[in-house]
Formats: structure tokens, C-alpha cells, sequence
């Protein structure tokens, strides 16, 4: 993964796994902002208000990114949507769909569910989850990506742009 990276994110701590409970409890309490976890299938995958998130191993994009944000802890739900954009431009760049965005955090794709966000705060960081559907579309209601998408190259992208978007979102130069 790390030749595709084109960013900090993932550089300075990326964890890999065949399977977890899910991916916002890989990273340790301190691991350095940027650090990213996948897992190739989750157990006990969330999603937003304890919602499960299901998916078939190895069909779908599952990440986490820890943030440490230098805003004030009153300002951190504003991240969600800044987050939901960078996603949709992202599976636009690598995949061809232009997702719509369901408040607060569901991209849909002809009306149906892609991918899902879940930000978390946990002390003085917020684990931002990210799960897309890119090879099925694992329950009713749901949409896929279409198998000929690259997770690699959608993770590179997606990382890129969630960088971007948290950088200009936390008031810190660019890279």
C-alpha cells in the first residue's frame, strides 16, 4: 500500500489485518495522527447510533484514520459532513460514481447505500471509520462499486482527500 500512498496519511502508521471486530479499535491510544487501520473483514462492524455495518470478506474498503484535531472538542461533529465530501469526491475519482451525501454520514449511489462513516472520539483524538461496498452490495438496500475497482487505489485516493479536506478543516497548511 505504501507505493500508492500520495500523502502523510498511512506514512507513519498503517496497520493491516485479515480480519478484526472493527477497525476503530486497531489503532493504539498513541498512535500518531494519520494513522491508519484496514482490515480485510469486520466481525462487528458499526455504523452510526450502534447500527451494525456488514460486508463480505475482501469485497469491501474498511479503514480507520486517527485525527488529532487541534479545534476545540465542541467543533469535532463538524468533521462528519467535511469527512462525507472528501469520501464522495474520492469514490468519483476512482470508481466513476458520484455518490450523494444523507446527512450526517451515509454516501449513496442511485439511491442506494455505498458507504457509511462513523467519527468517534475517544480522548483527545477521533478515529474516523470509513466502510465502502466495492465489490458487493452485501445487504438489502445496499449498493457496490462494481468488483473491477481497485481498493488500493480507492484507499490512496480516499486518504488524499481526507487529508485535504481535515487539513483545511483544522486550519493546517497543506501538504
Amino acid at each position: 500500500m505504501q507505493p500508492l500512498l500520495r500523502g502523510s496519511f498511512g506514512r507513519d502508521g498503517y496497520i493491516h489485518v485479515e480480519s478484526c471486530a472493527s477497525t476503530q479499535r486497531l489503532p493504539p491510544p498513541d498512535a500518531p495522527h494519520g494513522t491508519v487501520a484496514v482490515a480485510e473483514h469486520q466481525t462487528a462492524g458499526r455504523g452510526r447510533l450502534g447500527r451494525v455495518w456488514i460486508d463480505e470478506p475482501g469485497s469491501s474498503l474498511l479503514a480507520s484514520v486517527v485525527l488529532r484535531p487541534s479545534r476545540p472538542v465542541r467543533d469535532w461533529p463538524t468533521l462528519t459532513p467535511v469527512a462525507g465530501s472528501a469520501a464522495a469526491d474520492a469514490i468519483e475519482a476512482a470508481a466513476g460514481a458520484r455518490p450523494s451525501i444523507k446527512p450526517p454520514n451515509d454516501l449513496l449511489v442511485d439511491g442506494a447505500k455505498v458507504a457509511g462513516i462513523l467519527a468517534e472520539a475517544l480522548g483527545d483524538r477521533i478515529v474516523l471509520g470509513f466502510g465502502v461496498n466495492v465489490a458487493s452490495a452485501p445487504y438489502a438496500g445496499s449498493a457496490a462499486l462494481g468488483a473491477e475497482v481497485d481498493r488500493g487505489a480507492l484507499l490512496a485516493e480516499l486518504l488524499l482527500r481526507l487529508e485535504r479536506a481535515f487539513d483545511a478543516w483544522d486550519g493546517r497548511v497543506s501538504r
